[in-house]
């Protein structure tokens, strides 16, 4: 159901190349996160995992960044007409979404990490058939797709070795914890999206109302100083 809107999102050539930036920062973003975890843990056999996973994320950061750079090298800034990213509508992988590494066990990690990568999977999956048009940014795909199924295999089997009776509750909190943030994030567009109607609301229909009853009431009064309509003694305030 979503092809048609991906194909859409993914149709003009600067609308793609700004969100190929955008995955690049969130891929940089993620390897740093994952290189702290490798501090931080101290499974010898995670350290390591760890430290690769966070070498692919830096790696799909550069081919993101060269990739597009490439597109917006190639077109001119005059014919980019679209203003619309649409992230909400095709993400792309949210990493560790701002998840406290340092507050995280290994267990609760390795849950995020193995939805967080699933998901990753799922998403360039479609995005790899999107860009039919475009097969150096197809390629980019391909070679991160690669490495976003061997994320999603290791972290679960790891996840099995460092919790084998307790995996399927951890994926569970996981799962609600990423449930929770994504509620966030929609509350926050709508919020968003009604605060901005109730501004070109106000901006639109009730401003003019009020400038209207003020000058309507302007042309009731005096212009300059008026005398007062009864004398009053000049010894009193009153």
């Amino acid at each position: 159901m979503m092809r048609p809107i991906h194909r859409w999102v993914w149709s003009d050539p600067h609308r793609r190349a700004r969100k190929l930036l955008a995955f690049a920062e969130t891929e940089a973003d993620g390897g740093r996160d994952l290189a702290r975890a490798s501090e931080l843990t101290g499974d010898a056999l995670l350290r390591r995992l760890y430290l690769r996973h966070a070498q692919d994320e830096m790696r799909h950061a550069d081919m993101f960044r060269t990739r597009g750079r490439a597109l917006l090298a190639s077109l001119s800034k005059g014919d980019d007409t679209s203003t619309l990213d649409a992230m909400w509508i095709a993400p792309g992988e949210r990493g560790l979404d701002d998840l406290r590494v340092d507050g995280e066990s290994d267990e609760s990690l390795l849950a995020f990490l193995h939805l967080s990568e699933r998901s990753a999977q799922e998403r360039f999956t479609a995005y790899h058939a999107a860009v039919l048009a475009d097969p150096d940014t197809r390629d980019v795909f391909t070679s991160i797709l690669r490495d976003e199924a061997f994320h999603m295999n290791y972290t679960y089997a790891q996840l099995r070795r460092v919790s084998p009776r307790r995996h399927g509750w951890r994926l569970w909190l996981a799962r609600a914890s990423r449930f929770w943030k994504a509620y966030l994030r929609l509350s926050s567009a709508i919020a968003g999206l009604f605060g901005g109607i109730m501004l070109v609301v106000q901006y639109f229909v009730l401003l003019p109302v009020f400038a209207l009853l003020a000058k309507r009431a302007a042309k009731k009064e005096n212009d300059g100083w008026s005398a007062p309509q009864k004398a009053r003694s000049l010894r009193s305030q009153y």
